[in-house]
Formats: structure tokens, sequence, C-alpha cells
């Protein structure tokens, strides 16, 4: 059975009305779009001289992946310091004056906050003692 043209034309105008507004719905992006991000916690790294070795973890808070060996010390140094990686409260120890560098950085989100920090410590003992548990892994 062949279609008529009025049918036809009908047809394509439904069509067209239902594409438009599929595309209207996909466009105006996810509910809650102007919400902050998810809270994807920060990847943490520490590398050698000139990035000899490299290691890194990802540190939620709380921790429910159990990735960070020292997640809760982490978190709660975090939490002192308010997410401010230059405000850690470390664990002060003495530490030889050996001139082996090591870099350490954490990007991510702290509590919905935008973290993109990198500082180089002489050795790994002044990194620990400025930072804690924190780059403990």
């Amino acid at each position: 059975m062949s279609v008529s043209r009025g049918r036809r034309s009908a047809r394509t105008a439904v069509l067209a009305a239902l594409s438009t507004a599929l595309l209207g719905m996909l466009s105006a992006g996810p509910a809650g779009a102007d919400e902050p991000p998810v809270d994807q916690g920060l990847q943490l790294t520490v590398s050698g001289s000139g990035n000899t070795w490299v290691r890194g973890v990802r540190l939620s808070c709380p921790d429910t992946y159990r990735r960070h060996p020292h997640a809760l010390a982490a978190c709660d140094a975090l939490t002192w310091a308010r997410g401010d990686m230059d405000a850690l409260p470390g664990e002060p120890h003495s530490c030889t004056r050996e001139f082996d560098p090591v870099t350490v950085s954490a990007t991510g989100t702290w509590r919905g906050t935008p973290v993109n920090w990198r500082k180089e410590f002489p050795n790994a003992c002044t990194m620990d003692s400025a930072t804690g548990p924190v780059f403990r892994f």
C-alpha cells in the first residue's frame, strides 16, 4: 500500500519535530550541570631527580578503595590544612643534608576545590618531614 503525499509530509514533520526535541535535550547538558564536579580526590605523585623514577596513588577521603597506605592520616592532615598543600602540618624530624631531589605533585579536587600543586624537596627525608603521611606511599 502506497503512502499518500499528505501522509508522507505529516510523518516527516513529526519526525523532524521529535529530532529537534531530542537534540535540544541532549545539548542542554546533564541534570545539575551548574553543580560542582564530583570530588574525584587527588592524584599524588613522587618522582626522583630527573624523573628517574615515579610513583603515584589516588587519594580520596574517605579512602573507600584503600589505594593509599596511610589514607586516614593523610586525609586528617589535608583536613587540618583545609586542602592547602603548603599548609600541611607535616611531621618535622631531623634529616641529612644529602642532595637527592624529589618532586611531589597533587592534582585533582579536594572537597570540590581544584588542586594543581607541585614542589621540589632536597631529598625524600625533607619531603616526608614537610608533608607527613600525604606522600608516604
